[in-house]
């Protein structure tokens, strides 16, 4: 998955080292979703409540 982009910032991933283990990966509404670090701490009770980056 080299080369990803933030589904909610669109912050690009390295492309040399695929998608950095300190992105977060999720499913909404069947549909793989990506968010970098950043996004992932700044919305982590979201994420942990499993709520949609719609409503972030």
């Amino acid at each position: 998955m080299s080369g990803a982009s933030c589904d909610f910032c669109g912050a690009q991933a390295p492309d040399d080292e695929g998608l950095p283990l300190t992105w977060t990966t999720a499913v909404e509404n069947g549909r793989p979703r990506v968010f970098c670090a950043t996004c992932s701490r700044e919305h982590l009770r979201a994420i942990e409540g499993k709520l949609d980056s719609e409503w972030w």
